[in-house]
């Protein structure tokens, strides 16, 4: 095949371009109020995520603008809003404390290329192979590093940076504690509050009007007047430049750029997990079928480009897009439009951020990661089985204490292994018992000189070892051993391996192997391999009937000669 072949193959079909197809100004409108509604709600989350994953709030922002904008204009979704999300907190927080922001910035480029590749090689329903088990354990574990990741803020601790491990954070935190300073906890504990019961007092007749701003945005505002007005003494975020971020290549150091392929991938997976997943739910709200490939090509043209203006990981973000839905959006229009809207704000009131309370933030990234932490999912275990039980603690735990990295690699892993297993308990081989004791199929001793099995379900790596005892009989081997393979379904290079091995120890001892009802793919594997022809086609019988009527004849058509 070609490059041009190739490239012309390249499934790159931005939904923007079906939605335009049919679009009329009554869509462009709620997509437009839509998108202010979203842009709003954008910014503080921007911000927090920002700040908590060790970044300048800028980061966030620009993030937002550039990376939201292509996501939605590239993507393979008519709804997915796209930016900085608190998943990729830990990740991000990790790589700045142990290889600085530059370095994040290497790595947030290497994850946009991964993400691009698969978009282009057609693995987006390869994401759906990830167990619901480890989605869960590392959604909650992240939620728990998150909320960990908050408390310095929240009691206003004097600490300059946690570290990035969960030992080290709760031993630094644990001997900080003396430190709480009382402004910031009741700024943090009164923003909490007003968050938890937000949308319970905007149904109210008295506070209806806080239905006309989303929570995060209303408890930013208050409590930038706050401090603004009452000159409260508590830390604030500081200026935010208002001019677009120069475009920059980070240096690319080779020894840098090994350490950092594990967080790349990383981030990598966590952005197509959370992209597609988000994707996933919106299509259930608005009754349509996104493109996975599309939406990976997108998040990692956004990712690869984002760093250039200084911004981080970016992926769909499942609220935003909720929120969007929610509002009336149904084309990329709103996404694009949510963009523009961060645009001007950043542009226009960036001065004004400058009396944000680092306290405030706070306050909205736990309330994200307490909505993130789902209780019922670990409620829920006692009625499943314990290979889910055992995949989603694990991955739980390893996320919380060794990071995410680790998690999903030991998530994936056991859930192969505990898989495997599953399938080679669900294969097993039956001694089929023979009614006729004549003769013709025992000796005078007892001796069987057939003898019959029939195997079921799948003769792979996991359960080849099942042929090894055909032959380990109490009366030794029989002279004829009939394998029915009628409710085998598939045989791969290990099981194929094991055959030979069983027809190479009857050959040795004179004995002979006769297949039965084989069918499918095994027919096909030994067809090609040529185990059949080695066999020989007169030891194949379309049923166990005719195998053993054959191995009869033989038994007897040699005792006739002796």
């Amino acid at each position: 095949m070609s490059f041009v072949t190739f490239v012309a193959q390249i499934p790159f079909r931005p939904k923007l371009l079906e939605c335009l197809s049919a679009y009329d100004r009554t869509q462009f409108g709620k997509d437009v109020a839509a998108g202010v509604t979203v842009g709003v709600l954008a910014l503080p989350l921007a911000m927090a995520f920002a700040i908590a994953s060790g970044m300048p709030p800028s980061t966030g922002i620009w993030t937002g603008i550039i990376a939201g904008f292509l996501i939605s204009f590239l993507g393979g979704s008519r709804v997915q809003i796209g930016g900085p999300t608190g998943a990729f907190i830990p990740i991000v927080y990790g790589v700045v404390a142990m290889y600085g922001a530059s370095n994040l910035l290497i790595a947030t480029m290497l994850a946009g290329a991964f993400l691009l590749a698969m978009g282009i090689f057609r693995m987006g329903q390869l994401i759906r192979f990830i167990p619901i088990s480890v989605v869960i354990g590392f959604t909650n574990g992240i939620a728990v590093v998150i909320f960990m990741s908050q408390i310095k803020d929240f009691l206003g601790l004097d600490i300059d940076r946690l570290p990035s491990g969960f030992f080290a954070q709760i031993d630094t935190l644990a001997r900080s504690l003396h430190l709480v300073d009382p402004p910031t906890l009741a700024v943090s504990c009164a923003a909490f509050l007003f968050l938890v019961f937000y949308n319970r007092m905007a149904q109210t007749r008295a506070l209806g009007f806080l239905r006309r701003a989303p929570g995060p945005l209303a408890v930013l505002l208050a409590g930038a007047c706050l401090t603004a007005l009452f000159d409260v003494p508590i830390k604030t975020i500081g200026d935010i430049p208002r001019e677009i971020p120069p475009l920059t290549m980070p240096a690319l150091s080779l020894d840098a750029l090994s350490q950092l392929i594990s967080p790349a991938i990383a981030i990598a997976l966590l952005g197509a997990i959370e992209s597609l997943l988000s994707a996933r739910v919106a299509d259930a709200s608005i009754e349509d079928t996104h493109d996975p490939n599309q939406e990976l090509i997108a998040q990692g043209l956004a990712n690869l480009i984002v760093p250039l203006f200084g911004g981080f990981a970016a992926t769909g973000a499942i609220a935003r897009t909720a929120t969007n839905i929610r509002s009336g959006g149904r084309t990329p229009v709103a996404g694009i439009t949510h963009a523009l809207v961060l645009l001007v704000i950043v542009l226009v009131f960036a001065p004004l951020a400058r009396h944000i309370p680092l306290a405030i933030l706070s306050a909205i990234v736990v309330v994200v990661s307490l909505n993130m932490f789902d209780v019922n999912a670990f409620k829920r275990l006692r009625h499943f089985s314990n290979n889910y039980r055992i995949i989603l603690l694990s991955t739980f735990v390893m996320t919380v204490v060794f990071g995410l990295t680790v998690a999903i690699e030991l998530g994936m892993v056991l859930s192969c292994l505990l898989f495997i297993y599953h399938i080679s308990e669900l294969t097993r081989i039956e001694s089929v018992p023979l009614a006729n004791t004549s003769a013709t199929r025992y000796t005078a001793s007892g001796k069987p000189r057939i003898s019959a099995w029939r195997i079921y379900g799948s003769l792979f790596f996991g359960a080849a070892n099942k042929l090894e005892p055909l032959l380990d009989t109490p009366f030794g081997e029989p002279e004829i051993l009939i394998l029915d393979a009628q409710t085998l379904i598939q045989l791969d290079s290990t099981g194929l391996d094991a055959l030979e091995n069983l027809h190479g120890k009857l050959e040795r001892g004179n004995a002979t192997l006769l297949l039965s009802g084989l069918h499918g793919q095994p027919a096909a594997m030994l067809e090609r391999t040529g185990f059949i022809e080695r066999l020989g086609a007169e030891n194949l019988f379309p049923n166990i009937i005719a195998a053993l009527r054959a191995a009869e004849k033989r038994l007897a058509d040699d005792k006739g000669d002796n």
